[in-house]
């Protein structure tokens, strides 16, 4: 995307004069276009276009693998007998063990 700011149009300015704006909005522009002085719509190029459609994809699948390879962990040997002592554990141990988590983060 173009680093320069902006640019605005009005509807009718930008329907006279398309040639140029979208000329702008190739080279990488956003154009916003308004309509009564209130932004209405955004003309970019259809690579800024792409790009902006793929990014939520490229988001989840980084999510997808962080959420796998925690998955993974948690299915060691170590990590189930940690959950299954969490789960026999007594009121008191449970608290005894948040004052001391609580502890180490200060």
């Amino acid at each position: 995307m173009d680093s320069r700011p902006e640019v605005s149009y009005s509807a009718t300015q930008a329907k006279n004069g398309f040639g140029p704006v979208l000329e702008q909005a190739i080279r990488g522009r956003a154009i916003i276009i308004t309509k009564h002085g209130s932004p209405k719509a955004v003309i970019i190029s259809f690579e800024e276009f792409a790009r902006l459609k793929r990014a939520p994809e490229a988001k989840l699948n980084a999510l997808s693998r962080e959420f796998d390879e925690l998955f993974a962990r948690m299915q060691t040997p170590r990590a189930r007998a940690a959950v299954d002592r969490l789960f026999r554990a007594t009121p008191q141990e449970l608290g005894r063990a948040a004052v001391a988590a609580a502890r180490k983060r200060e």
